[in-house]
């Protein structure tokens, strides 16, 4: 994890993570507050939907997630950091799902701004990759019959057994 120098700028620390799914509404709020900020001239956003995915030949319904909150907070103000410190962003976002989010509603919410294009694309890409594979925040796959999966990052599966 790559070093946070002390002369950067620190910026305030966010809540992130909310109970149940992040609406619509939100979202475009979050993105209409944004049009008063003349100086910025991209925005991307990632929006995490929870997917119908079958296992089992049983359907997923819904994931329960649940968070090691006051680490999660603390390792997702980290991520901020270094975005903020590794590209030239204007503004960050994030918003993150704990509790049921049902399929089809969203459970991640990321929103980049800088001044061009070039930097929102990676900067979104790379910290979403960040939270992935550092946050502590669990995903317990409600199926439809009434069972569940622990939630496995594709990422770390062993494809050879």
């Amino acid at each position: 994890m790559p070093e946070v120098k002390m002369e950067e700028k620190k910026h305030k620390v966010h809540k992130v993570i909310q109970q149940g799914a992040i609406s619509g509404e939100f979202i475009a709020t979050s993105i209409n507050k944004h049009s008063s900020k003349t100086g910025i001239g991209a925005h991307t956003i990632f929006l995490g939907q929870v997917r119908s995915d079958k296992k089992d030949g049983k359907e997923v319904v819904a994931i329960d997630y649940s968070a090691y909150e006051e680490m999660a907070e603390k390792e997702f103000h980290a991520i901020r950091e270094e975005a903020f410190a590794k590209y030239k962003l204007t503004c960050m976002h994030i918003h993150h799902s704990i509790g049921l989010v049902k399929t089809g509603e969203i459970s991640l919410f990321v929103f980049v701004s800088a001044v061009h294009r070039d930097e929102v694309f990676i900067a979104c890409a790379d910290i979403v990759t960040q939270i992935k594979e550092r946050v502590p925040i669990w995903g317990k796959e409600i199926l439809d019959d009434g069972t569940h999966l622990w939630k496995v990052n594709n990422k770390y599966v062993d494809k050879n057994g």
